[in-house]
């Protein structure tokens, strides 16, 4: 393996540039997920959690969890696939999620959205949040705050 130049160069690839991030597919049997092809990995029956990275020279925290993942699915052995959205992908998906902090982990069960764990945790509020999102029922994803309304709904703007 030949050394990386540091500092990295923002936009690098992040698969040759970070190494930690690359592992995650050629050791600990990750999927790489692409905007396009999500509804394909999620239409696999169980529990799928979605690891959404972010530039790890924006946000330091991506390479922690590709530390922080391949030790949730040794403690919780087959209770759920991984796939992993690169930054590119993640920010094209994240709209679909409604989470505010980078990076996140989305769990979803038969392909629909169960709960986030956004941002990093200590290592016991990752396993307590994950153990009760395998227990959880799927449910709404949050959205980005805007009600609808339907046909002949009150209005609370003043016209």
């Amino acid at each position: 393996m030949s050394a990386i130049p540091m500092p990295v160069q923002p936009g690098a690839d992040i698969l040759t540039a970070y190494p930690l991030v690359e592992q995650m597919f050629s050791r600990h049997g990750c999927t790489r997920v692409d905007a396009d092809d999500v509804e394909a990995f999620l239409a696999r029956p169980g529990h799928a959690l979605l690891v959404f990275t972010e530039d790890p020279m924006r946000f330091k925290e991506t390479l922690d969890l590709a530390v922080i993942v391949p030790q949730l699915q040794r403690a919780l052995p087959g209770r759920f696939v991984v796939g992993v959205l690169l930054p590119e992908a993640a920010r094209q998906v994240q709209r679909r999620y409604g989470f505010h902090r980078w990076p996140a982990l989305v769990m979803l069960k038969d392909g629909l959205y169960v709960g986030v764990i956004d941002g990093l945790r200590n290592w016991d509020e990752y396993i307590e949040q994950m153990q009760a999102l395998l227990g959880a029922a799927p449910t709404r994803p949050p959205t980005v705050g805007i009600p609808v309304r339907g046909p002949g709904a009150a209005s609370s703007c003043a016209t």
